[in-house]
């Protein structure tokens, strides 16, 4: 089966993210195209799986945290939990990792699980992908949408 790629500006089309955002995310190694990652304008090219990412990447900004926790909860699941990003389960995670740059880990989101987690002085990011998929797929319906109307 042929994989879909998509042009720097189809990627920020769909994800929210801003075409100066995706070329200074693929200069910090956040997320590397999957074809000629050190390219500009169309010469990159996007794979699904990064598309995820970037959404990823822009739901964190938006709900407040900075750039560089969004990037190490990126990298850190990257890493540790491949492909996650990419399944298309509506999966409502939480990211927690301890407070002295301890081990990480992914648990099943549940109100109580955060509280204890805040309580025991833990960091707790959302990783709601059924939010991050939604996004993708609205923002794409109305590229496609508009490209009709044209």
């Amino acid at each position: 089966m042929q994989e879909t790629f998509f042009t720097s500006k189809q990627a920020a089309d769909m994800t929210g993210c801003t075409l100066r955002q995706l070329q200074y995310w693929r200069e910090k190694g956040v997320v590397v195209p999957a074809i000629t990652g050190t390219g500009t304008g169309r010469s990159v090219y996007y794979s699904r799986s990064d598309l995820a990412a970037l959404a990823a990447m822009e739901y964190w900004l938006s709900v407040g945290f900075t750039f560089e926790v969004a990037r190490e909860v990126l990298k850190t699941l990257q890493e540790k939990y491949p492909g996650l990003l990419s399944d298309l389960e509506p999966n409502r995670l939480i990211f927690v990792k301890e407070p002295q740059a301890g081990d990480s880990k992914l648990v099943e989101f549940d109100v109580d699980n955060v509280v204890a987690a805040w309580a025991e002085g833990k960091f707790v990011v959302p990783v709601w992908l059924d939010v991050i998929h939604a996004r993708l797929r609205e923002r794409g319906n109305v590229r496609v949408r508009q490209r009709v109307r044209v």
